[in-house]
């Protein structure tokens, strides 16, 4: 049984979350309209977790009135906020806050995370968490200088190859034979690292040695 205390600034609020949290392995062993209130109270209360109702813009409001009262390292927070700036979302946890979740809520939610944050650990909505880990995108992976330059021959050919010739298209166009041309795309390879002649264009074109 996780023992709740609530928080939230009127009447209604706390009878709703009342109603909420009832009935579902959680016992609320009282409430009060703010933490200046809870403060008088928080020495005999009984409480595993205290929960906020910090909707309708009061988020910024209940973050700052939590600081003041320094109830987080007394208590387990578990704060219920409409949708919030990213920045808020960081400060709350910072605070000491051990859940955010949507004001909106289900009641399985609600008591799987008040029974998580009495047990330690920090809960997020998934709906939230993009807002405190915003995606990335993956930093690419420079390539390592190739241990053998192409000659600016091998480079022409590369280039020829990039856009479909085949070898003795390539040896007319040089003025070289099929064989040398030959020699060419496989030092090519070998110095790409590629196993063939379109892996070796798309490398090339990937290291910025053909142009489109």
């Amino acid at each position: 049984m996780i023992r709740v205390f609530i928080v939230a600034a009127s009447s209604l609020a706390r009878a709703g979350l009342q109603n909420l949290a009832a009935g579902r392995d959680v016992e609320v062993v009282g409430s009060a309209p703010n933490f200046e209130s809870l403060g008088g109270q928080w020495p005999d209360v009984e409480a595993d977790v205290v929960l906020v109702e910090a909707s309708g813009g009061q988020a910024e409001a209940v973050l700052d009135s939590l600081a003041a009262s320094q109830l987080a390292a007394e208590a387990t927070i578990v704060v219920l906020a409409d949708r919030a700036e990213a920045r808020w979302f960081a400060d709350a946890l910072r605070a000491g806050v051990r859940a955010v979740l949507p004001s909106d809520v289900s009641p399985e939610q609600l008591a799987a995370a008040l029974e998580a944050a009495a047990a330690g650990l920090v809960v997020m909505h998934p709906g939230e968490v993009a807002a405190v880990l915003p995606a990335t995108e993956p930093a690419a992976q420079p390539f390592a200088e190739l241990a053998e330059p192409l000659t600016p021959r091998e480079s022409e050919v590369l280039q020829m190859l990039a856009t479909g010739l085949g070898n003795k298209e390539i040896a007319a166009r040089l003025a070289i034979s099929e064989h040398t041309v030959k020699f060419h795309v496989a030092s090519i390879l070998g110095k790409l690292g590629a196993g063939s002649r379109t892996e070796a264009v798309s490398l090339g074109i990937r290291r910025g040695l053909v142009l489109l």
